[in-house]
């Protein structure tokens, strides 16, 4: 899956202006529904092969969730 096949739902200039374009947290919406999530990589636990961990400030999930009109 390319980017460019993502809704992107946080981090579109309604932030505190202090990411640059694309090296912010942000949480994307795929065509099937799921979500795709990037963040600064963490190690707080080993997740299973082939998953990877992620740490986002509660801000960015919430300017989700009201993207998404929940």
């Amino acid at each position: 899956m390319a980017r460019e096949e993502l809704t992107r739902l946080t981090g579109n200039g309604n932030g505190n202006g202090t990411c640059g374009k694309d090296d912010c947290p942000n949480v994307y919406r795929t065509a099937s529904g799921s979500f795709v999530v990037q963040g600064d990589v963490t190690d707080v636990f080993q997740p299973p092969e082939g998953e990877g961990l992620v740490e986002i400030p509660e801000s960015v999930l919430r300017e989700a969730v009201r993207a998404l009109g929940w």
